[in-house]
């Protein structure tokens, strides 16, 4: 509780856990608090609310794909568990996309070297492209993460080198998935026939 009575005498409690009599405080500041507790408030009620539906769209679709597995013999989504369901007039879509949360193991450190040899030695060959690609990969953010896609992407260029191979070799082998997380996405069709997300992120709204 920010507020509380001692000795007949009303007072709140600041950022800093001080306690300041009411009286002092100035009326515009009393109000802002009020709205501001008056739109958490219902911030609160409406993430309570979407995080069940959620919870039920992801129980929903489940519960779907394993009766069309079971009943009808039908196999939806890949590997990866992306699945998208659509309804009979195809006006809306509702896509499950499952994504994997990745690290790297010790096996990058090798992989990185031999990706320098290669560039130290092409160098003559090859422009300021390739190796503004790689350092760009292997660049921390202000957070000290790597750029998974981006060392990822490195596999997608193909050299005649060994090194450069055995290095598109580490870097596969030393991908370790620690985790994975679920969305779901509700497309609804327009008159031109494109799908558009149906924004629940109050930010696009």
């Amino acid at each position: 509780m920010t507020r509380q009575v001692i000795n007949g005498v009303e007072y709140m409690q600041d950022g800093t856990g001080n306690l300041v009599a009411v009286e002092n405080i100035r009326p515009i500041d009393l109000a802002e608090d009020e709205l501001v507790k008056e739109i958490a408030a219902e911030a609160r009620k409406l993430h309570i609310k979407m995080r069940a539906f959620k919870d039920s769209m992801m129980d929903d679709i489940g519960a779907f794909i394993q009766m069309s597995a079971e009943r009808y013999d039908v196999k939806l989504g890949g590997t990866k568990g992306n699945v998208t369901l659509e309804s009979f007039d195809g006006r809306f879509q509702v896509q499950r996309q499952i994504a994997e949360h990745i690290t790297f193991d010790a096996g990058l450190q090798a992989a990185k070297a031999l990706i320098d040899e290669c560039l130290r030695d092409w160098s003559k060959d090859t422009g300021p492209e390739l190796r503004t690609l790689v350092t760009d990969a292997f660049r921390v953010d202000k957070q000290g993460k790597l750029n998974t896609g981006a060392i990822l992407g490195l596999r997608r260029h193909k050299f005649d080198d060994d090194r450069w191979q055995r290095a598109m070799q580490a870097i596969s082998d030393s991908v370790r998935v620690t985790g994975t997380r679920a969305y779901v996405r509700v497309y609804e069709r327009d008159e031109r026939g494109g799908y558009h997300a149906i924004p629940l992120d109050m930010a696009a709204l």
